[in-house]
């Protein structure tokens, strides 16, 4: 069985980040792998140490994870990360053509890749941190017309009847559905703990392959990526107003009644 996992490095959830030309200023910011992604990353993990007949991941096990990213020669940092935790290999697809892409550049660039290899799998997190738009794996699987599974809060594989179940969990309840392969699958928040790359990962780590590809090496004109070709465009940004300073009682006896009156206003009352 070979599982691809789809990750992206975006700014640190954590950082001040600034828009420039209409697009986020990511070299002057703390860059990270997706947390969104660190869950689908485990659950591949999770598929492959229970399908395998010696409960771990690893080529050993008689499948791979081969982690796939779109960026800069940078996101390798992010990608590091994925392998620490337990990933076989990975491949980045870095040109500078693909400055400014939106979904449907990024869901072209990722299908070619992942068509090329021949996944069984393809795991995604739900969205990433810095666009959230929760709309590129439902673009992979049209593209590739793959199966589409989304929102999974849990996922149960039989790599020998090539089929796929997941529970999708909505805001109307839990739905249960199955695919054969090969099948997109995007994974929820809740469906693990992504673990800690141990020291002997992040060691192991340093010696997997990174496969960087090109725009020629995929087939892709430049004039299909980056920010010309996109569908959609930031025209304005404005810095967070300032918290604005809060309400101070003084407690003269009355100010019990003066927290009424407040929530009343607020409408909390």
């Amino acid at each position: 069985m070979k599982i691809a996992v789809c990750v992206k490095q975006v700014p640190d959830s954590w950082a001040e980040k600034k828009m420039a030309n209409g697009l986020l200023d990511r070299a002057g910011v703390d860059a990270v792998l997706n947390d969104l992604d660190e869950y689908a990353v485990e659950e591949a993990l999770r598929i492959v140490e229970k399908n395998s007949a010696t409960g771990e991941a690893g080529e050993a096990s008689g499948h791979s994870i081969t982690v796939i990213s779109m960026g800069p020669e940078r996101a390798t940092e992010a990608i590091r990360k994925a392998l620490s935790m337990g990933a076989d290999n990975a491949i980045l697809v870095s040109d500078a053509a693909l400055a400014g892409s939106d979904a449907l550049a990024t869901s072209k660039v990722l299908s070619e890749v992942i068509k090329n290899e021949g996944f069984d799998l393809v795991i995604c997190g739900t969205e990433s941190t810095d666009a959230r738009m929760s709309v590129v794996p439902a673009m992979l699987a049209q593209r590739l017309q793959f199966a589409q599974l989304t929102f999974a809060g849990k996922v149960l594989v039989d790599p020998a009847a090539k089929k796929v179940e997941i529970d999708r969990v909505t805001e109307f309840g839990v739905e249960t559905m199955s695919a054969n392969f090969p099948a997109v699958v995007s994974v929820i928040e809740k469906i693990n703990e992504p673990r800690y790359p141990s020291f002997k990962g992040i060691m192991a780590a340093k010696k997997k392959s990174i496969t960087t590809k090109s725009l020629a090496d995929l087939n892709i004109q430049a004039s299909a990526v980056g920010s010309a070709a996109a569908w959609s465009a930031v025209k304005d940004a404005l810095p967070r107003p300032a918290k604005a300073a809060g309400l101070k009682v003084q407690d003269d006896g009355s100010a019990g009644d003066k927290l009424v009156e407040y929530l009343k206003e607020k409408r909390l009352a």
